[in-house]
């Protein structure tokens, strides 16, 4: 029997075929007579038909054709599966042929692998917008004021091997010789044995030539970003490596010490709940230049009234700090200080600080510990890690003050040019931040941060397993983390919602006014 559902007026019927159970099938009902009440399971199955609009998904299929199997049975097998930490669509294939709770999930569908795949695939686009319709939810239900959220980054291994990395050199050998074979196999003539490297078959040499044309894209890109480097920390052009496997992916050191492809996990906790806020993924391996885009996210597309957050030194810049400040947002965070600084500053002798000399703002001026006048000299535009600039002004003492003055051993090294110091822009910024952070309740508040999104990471690594993606670019890896997270807070919602003494009713404005009620749109056609 089918079933037949119309996503919109304009569109023709789109069929999905009819799932071998129901509610009324002896299978079913056997596993659901003891399937705990509190299951993650059962708790995700009933999230999904009432926290999640599904219609997007459902409109994003074409008529015509083999019937489809039902979106929303599968949606709750993935999600069921990372819960479980089983990350891989090939998973999924094998464990809902073994898996009664699977199929009790599923209604005894048994997708094909190609299958899963795809599905995987045609859910990154709507996974977002589940994210917010689930928050919104929580937020109108009091489970979180959203308002205290705490940042973080962390590596996830790309799908790629670390010892199949290219420098330019070997790259353009390996696409000379990869066009040659494939202007063969366009002629249709026969050839020798090819080289392990390459492709076996010609289809397959041309996906591997476009792979190799993105590689070179992205390899032109390091090369750029090493050439703006200092050139004391500039590498030499051969040393730039790309992946062949995953373009897309940054090179970097992971947790492990392992120089290896990989993406930056971008998690926002929330401080005053087990949910998660926001999540990002990022082709870089630093949190510099995460911070903006976070936090647009969670303002501007989550509309939370997001008011303090707490992060480590390298999210607390002084452009930073500006933005929180232009948007009425608390930064909590050490500046410019972490466990490596820290062991730095106490290995080496270190200089009087700029911190001694006296701001004489309505001279525009320094004044050194001795009393001797830093004029302004001039500014700078300096850009950071994160790719802002900061403008820099300068200050200089005067040669023959520094030449003379007993405190110079341990204020300059170059007492021919003068003792110089540097001020930001947003230095007045910097100084209350760091007055700010020196006060006991900032530091009370502060120490919330290890409590929430270090825990988020845990979760995430150790107990859903996602340490290495299994998709390739990263927009699949933006579909796992997002498949992780969203499963993360419908179990907290749902359970939450499930303990209150007042059953909570889904606000009109959200959710459920976008939704349906899956019985009556799998109907018989």
């Amino acid at each position: 029997m089918i079933c037949s559902v119309r996503p919109s007026a304009n569109r023709c019927n789109v069929c999905f075929a009819e799932p071998p159970w129901t509610k009324e099938s002896p299978p079913w009902q056997m596993i659901d007579d003891k399937l705990p009440h509190n299951d993650a399971a059962r708790l995700l199955v009933a999230a999904v038909e009432k926290w999640i609009d599904l219609q997007p998904l459902l409109e994003s299929y074409s008529p015509g054709g083999t019937d489809a199997l039902r979106p929303d049975l599968m949606l709750k097998i993935v999600l069921i599966e990372v819960w479980w930490g089983r990350q891989r669509p090939s998973q999924w294939f094998k464990d809902t042929r073994k898996d009664m709770v699977l199929q009790w999930a599923g209604m005894g569908i048994c997708p094909s692998r190609s299958s899963w795949y795809n599905f995987r695939d045609r859910l990154g686009s709507h996974i977002d917008a589940w994210f917010r319709q689930v928050l919104q939810i929580a937020h109108e239900a009091g489970i979180t004021p959203a308002r205290r959220g705490a940042l973080d980054g962390s590596f996830v291994s790309a799908n790629a091997s670390r010892h199949r990395l290219l420098n330019e050199e070997r790259l353009e050998k390996r696409r000379a010789e990869l066009d040659r074979q494939c202007e063969r196999d366009a002629q249709e003539v026969d050839q020798e044995e090819v080289p392990k490297w390459m492709a076996k078959t010609p289809v397959t040499r041309l996906e591997q030539a476009e792979r190799y044309t993105r590689a070179k894209s992205r390899l032109d890109e390091f090369q750029a970003i090493n050439a703006r480097q200092n050139p004391a920390r500039r590498r030499p052009r051969n040393k730039i490596v790309v992946s062949t496997t995953d373009p897309e992916s940054a090179l970097g050191w992971d947790k492990q010490k392992v120089f290896r492809p990989l993406y930056n996990v971008q998690l926002m906790c929330d401080v005053d709940s087990p949910l998660t806020l926001a999540y990002g993924v990022f082709a870089q391996n630093s949190d510099g230049g995460t911070f903006q885009p976070m936090l647009r996210l969670v303002r501007e597309e989550m509309r939370l009234p997001l008011a303090q957050l707490f992060c480590d030194a390298t999210y607390v810049t002084g452009c930073n700090l500006a933005i929180c400040n232009q948007q009425k947002l608390t930064l909590y965070g050490p500046w410019q200080e972490n466990d490596y600084s820290r062991t730095t500053k106490e290995g080496r002798q270190r200089m009087i600080p700029k911190e001694q000399f006296t701001w004489l703002p309505e001279e525009n001026r320094y004044r050194c510990p001795q009393g001797h006048p830093l004029p302004w000299i001039g500014k700078e535009k300096r850009v950071q890690t994160d790719g802002e600039i900061n403008v820099m002004h300068r200050y200089r003492c005067s040669p023959k003050h520094c030449r003379a003055c007993a405190l110079q051993p341990q204020c300059t090294k170059s007492p021919a040019r003068g003792r110089a110091v540097k001020r930001s822009e947003h230095e007045d910024l910097v100084v209350a931040h760091r007055a700010r952070m020196a006060t006991e309740e900032a530091k009370t508040l502060y120490r919330l941060r290890k409590q929430t999104v270090e825990l988020g990471y845990a979760d995430l690594k150790n107990n859903r397993q996602l340490r290495n993606f299994s998709g390739r670019g990263l927009a699949r890896a933006r579909t796992e983390t997002g498949l992780n997270e969203l499963a993360h807070n419908l179990i907290i919602v749902e359970r939450t919602l499930r303990n209150c003494e007042n059953p909570f009713a889904a606000p009109e404005n959200i959710a459920r006014d976008t939704s349906y009620q899956l019985d009556s749109l799998f109907t018989a056609g």
